[in-house]
């Protein structure tokens, strides 16, 4: 049907955090990457800086959880990136058994997400311009769990 959006994939994000436990959580984002997408311009390599903090809260059903993260990324060519993103985990038995420390080695699919940037580089300035839409799931690896998104920008339908 015409007139609706369609995506371009963009990039993929992995985060490394810290999980604790209470309705509401401040979790420090403390490593991770972005790597664009073979074809997507700007073409963008950067990794997390500094520490950024993914604020969640938890709904009182129990069922899902608020998600808004912030962080620094650094371009390997050497510029500065605010990545901003919210989004809501379904709290599956899936997703439950990876905040209880239980879930088996691989991939759990998740929720989904909506991300914006910001930046003073004007290699990277039209960024800022664009609609970004994701879906993440969590990996564990080595009995640890990484977010990982993947990003698309909304495209005009």
């Amino acid at each position: 049907m015409s007139g609706f959006p369609s995506l371009k994939p963009a990039f993929t994000v992995r985060v490394c955090s810290a999980s604790r436990s209470n309705p509401l959580q401040v979790v420090p984002m403390v490593g991770g990457t972005v790597k664009g997408d073979s074809g997507f311009s700007p073409a963008i390599d950067a990794e997390f800086v500094g520490v950024g903090n993914d604020y969640i809260h938890a709904d009182a059903d129990g069922k899902h959880l608020r998600l808004d993260a912030h962080g620094v990324l650094r371009t390997k060519d050497d510029a500065l990136v605010y990545l901003n993103y919210t989004g809501v985990l379904n709290l599956t038995p899936a997703e439950q058994a990876v905040f209880a420390g239980t879930a088996p080695e691989g991939s759990t699919p998740f929720g989904n997400l909506c991300a914006q940037n910001q930046t003073g580089d004007e290699r990277y300035k039209d960024l800022e311009n664009r609609v970004f839409v994701g879906q993440g799931r969590f990996n564990i690896e080595n009995g640890k769990p990484v977010v990982e998104y993947r990003v698309s920008q909304v495209l005009h339908g």
